[in-house]
């Protein structure tokens, strides 16, 4: 075992240092191409989530694939995977976290974007994401086809063991129930609730994930207040350590940006392109709206959820640094593994008891609605590869391959989990990010397009054949009565404006 988990370690240390400076520089070209869309174009947020998905049958609204966004990505990775980075490499990590948070969500836009332009309607729902718009948009049929395998391996076998066991570790340490009890709870119930379509999905995910993260934060706010004089030290410490200015953190600062950089976009997933499903399901009258309500997802998890938790771990000093090499430098919990374990302790220390049992509850309703989450990923991913009956098959494959990884999971080793996940997103965040380098000027006009509508006055409609975009069979044809409907607001505004006008003229 020993010498599988040091393969591993080497396999994932290939992929991710690198891939940790090319998120960072993606995120920053989308950043600067999109004038700052992610945060120039967040006062338009409450207009579109009020949005519905009207008459459009297979759609869902933006704020139910918001949700069913945040449902992947708000999960084991806020709080456990920041107590990680930080254990791995400093306090220095969960600055550089927040910066990703940031870019990432320019990211978000540009994947979800793109999911929108180029989705399908497939078995009378919408579906699109990587493969899609790598086929559509690049015209690269074979890498598609890869990219939609690796999204079935990861989202079906990789990525979530490492929900399973955090979810059966935190139980442990809350109620002292055995993890293998804890997984078996998980795969059956899981399995229950996965029998179902798009709609059934994001009908638990719509109502669990709001209550569950507002309760976290809350708790978290508790936590900081109660410790608030520390907060200037905690600050000064974070950022102290992300530039290797600090004495005890100084020589790690290349671990504090790739480990930083690799928990945010293990918890947030920009730049691998696991929001790009969910938002190709939405209906909305132009893919640039989806792209912002994504944008703002990011900030939701990164900056919210992962910083609370982070400075929560640091000002109570429930957390040790060992570097990869070995080097202990922090030993605040001696013997403690990093993991869900460091949040529980940080509540405990304001809330005695309850604080691990509330982590615990917490940590299986993320990581659970993450779990159904990722069945429609996996099954999107699959809809681009098979069709029919064979579609249909592959699917109860898919599903059940998940309920037996749900419950072996809980009982496996945690760096053999972690690693494994970590494979399984680095791999296909390398192909998603190439991509979207060469997608640039697509998203470039699209936002253009969506810009342009808004400065008239106009609800955005989106038309692929004006902008010259090849490929949105979705959006041509019989147009989605969403779009109909929009366009016909804004004829008629338009009318009114123009009568106006003449009246005006006739004074």
């Amino acid at each position: 075992m020993d010498d599988l988990l040091e393969i591993i370690g080497t396999i994932n240390t290939g992929i991710w240092n690198p891939m940790a400076y090319m998120a960072l520089g993606l995120g920053l070209l989308y950043t600067v191409w999109t004038g700052a869309v992610q945060i120039r174009r967040l006062p338009d947020l409450v207009s579109i989530l009020k949005e519905s998905a009207g008459d459009e049958e297979g759609g869902i609204s933006s704020f139910q694939a918001l949700a069913l966004t945040l449902s992947s990505r708000v999960g084991v990775g806020n709080i456990a995977g920041v107590a990680t980075a930080i254990a791995v490499a400093g306090p220095g990590a969960l600055f550089w976290m927040i910066v990703m948070g940031i870019l990432g969500g320019a990211t978000a836009f540009a994947e979800s974007t793109l999911a929108q332009v180029f989705k399908r309607r497939v078995d009378g729902e919408f579906r699109g994401g990587i493969p899609y718009y790598i086929e559509r948009g690049l015209g690269q049929k074979w890498l598609a086809v890869i990219a939609a395998a690796a999204t079935v391996i990861l989202y079906a076998v990789l990525a979530r063991g490492v929900q399973s066991f955090n979810i059966a570790n935190s139980a442990n340490v809350a109620f002292g129930a055995p993890e293998w009890v804890t997984g078996l709870i998980v795969a059956v119930v899981f399995g229950v609730i996965v029998i179902g379509g798009t709609k059934r999905i994001t009908a638990v995910a719509d109502k669990a994930v709001p209550f569950m993260a507002a309760g976290y934060i809350l708790l978290a706010i508790v936590v900081i207040c109660v410790n608030l004089d520390k907060v200037p030290a905690v600050i000064a410490l974070v950022f102290s350590s992300a530039f290797g200015v600090n004495e005890v953190f100084g020589g790690i600062v290349g671990a504090a940006v790739a480990w930083g950089v690799r928990r945010a976009v293990f918890s947030n997933v920009a730049g691998v392109g696991e929001g790009s499903y969910a938002s190709a399901a939405a209906s909305v009258s132009h893919p640039a709206k989806q792209g912002i309500v994504q944008a703002f997802s990011i900030y939701v998890d990164t900056v919210l959820v992962c910083s609370a938790t982070g400075i929560m771990i640091l000002m109570t000093d429930s957390y040790n640094v060992v570097t990869e090499a070995g080097r202990t430098l922090v030993e605040n919990l001696p013997g403690l593994e990093p993991g869900t374990e460091n949040t529980q302790i940080a509540l405990d220390s304001v809330f005695p008891g309850f604080g691990s049992v509330f982590v615990a509850l917490s940590l299986f309703l993320f990581a659970f609605t993450t779990l159904i989450a990722f069945n429609y990923i996996s099954t999107s991913a699959a809809a681009y590869l098979f069709k029919g009956t064979a579609l249909a098959v592959i699917t109860r494959i898919i599903q059940g391959l998940m309920v037996v990884i749900a419950f072996l999971s809980a009982i496996l080793p945690a760096d053999l989990i972690w690693g494994i996940g970590d494979i399984g997103y680095g791999s296909l965040g390398w192909i998603n990010m190439v991509c979207l380098v060469f997608l640039a000027p697509l998203v470039a006009k699209v936002l253009r397009d969506y810009t342009a509508q808004k400065r008239m006055g106009l609800d955005p409609v989106f038309d692929p054949v004006k902008l010259g975009i090849r490929g949105a069979d979705a959006w041509t044809g019989e147009n989605p009565p969403v779009a109909v409907a929009v366009a016909q607001a804004n004829n008629a505004r338009l009318q009114g404006s123009g009568a106006d006008a003449a009246e005006r003229s006739q004074r």
